[in-house]
């Protein structure tokens, strides 16, 4: 997390590129996503990646600048010298397109926006065996914590969720029930086009929820939900046909499922990891602690 959070305070003219979605990725999207690439493959021999960028939005001469940002960044990371060739060729090590036998996913930086703003990111790391999660970190460096310091790591495996939150040992995590509905705090995306804002009103409202909703970027999100901050997290379909990416949501809710959550889509359907890069077989996102699930589910429907 270092990385990102020190390259967080100095982005600079030249370090971020839009992407034909319109949305935007900096040198540190680039930058951890080589540097775990190339830290997993030392550990494990050849692996398979499913990351969200591609070596070729680096690999034009427009992009030089940004592309020797990116190695600067990898090259202080590692402790030693480090070829643009290097870092291209890690990035590729992300390019796999399907989830069957052994793959990891990752999300170098999600919410880049949050990033940018120098609020809310996570950096978000699973690994599938035939589309089906069996580990989840979800890094959440500018997460706040009771104790009034910041940041908080989530790792989750089949025997539950931790989390280290300010520095202090790991310790294991839970989800949160409240005693009621009306009591329950909603969490969504802080940016419109990730979730339909307006939906969720009219759902919290048909809830009887009180509060206003928790709105923090990235898979924090999911964070907030294993430990209590939030109670359930909303992402609604903001449009027709879109297919969520499966870097976005495979750590997240694993987290949430790990620490006794309960993740689905809108239609009440576990999200199906087995499709490749995208949830294709989905729609949104619906994670709670997991008592009010199903009011949930049918308060959308």
């Amino acid at each position: 997390m270092s990385l990102a959070d020190g390259a967080q305070g100095r982005l600079l003219a030249g370090d971020t590129l839009t992407k034909d979605d319109t949305s935007p990725v900096t040198v540190a999207d680039f930058a951890v996503q080589a540097l775990v690439a190339s830290v997993l493959a030392d550990s494990l021999g050849a692996i398979r990646m499913i990351g969200e960028e591609t070596s070729d939005d680096l690999a034009s001469d427009a992009q030089s600048a940004l592309r020797a940002g990116v190695t600067s960044l990898v090259s202080n990371a590692r402790g030693s010298a480090t070829a643009e060739r290097d870092v291209l060729g890690w990035l590729d090590l992300g390019d796999a397109t399907t989830t069957e036998g052994r793959v990891w996913t990752l999300d170098p930086i999600d919410g880049t926006k949050g990033f940018l703003r120098g609020d809310q990111y996570a950096i978000a790391l699973a690994l599938l065996v035939d589309g089906v999660v069996v580990f989840g970190a979800l890094g959440c460096p500018n997460l706040p914590n009771a104790d009034g310091s910041r940041g908080a790591l989530f790792v989750a495996h089949g025997g539950g969720c931790t989390v280290e939150a300010g520095g202090a040992p790991a310790v294991p995590v839970r989800v949160v029930s409240p005693t009621s509905l009306r009591e329950a705090r909603v969490c969504e995306s802080v940016e419109a086009g990730h979730s339909d804002h307006d939906a969720s009103a009219r759902i919290v409202a048909r809830l009887g929820i009180d509060a206003e909703p928790y709105r923090i970027d990235s898979q924090c999100k999911y964070g907030a939900v294993a430990r209590g901050d939030a109670s359930i997290y909303l992402r609604l379909p903001t449009r027709p046909g879109y297919v969520e990416k499966i870097w976005d949501h495979a750590a997240g809710a694993f987290v949430v499922e790990q620490a006794g959550g309960r993740v689905t889509d809108v239609d009440g359907r576990p999200l199906d990891f087995t499709r490749g890069r995208g949830l294709s077989a989905n729609r949104g996102v619906v994670a709670t602690d997991g008592r009010f699930h199903d009011a949930v589910l049918a308060a959308i429907e």
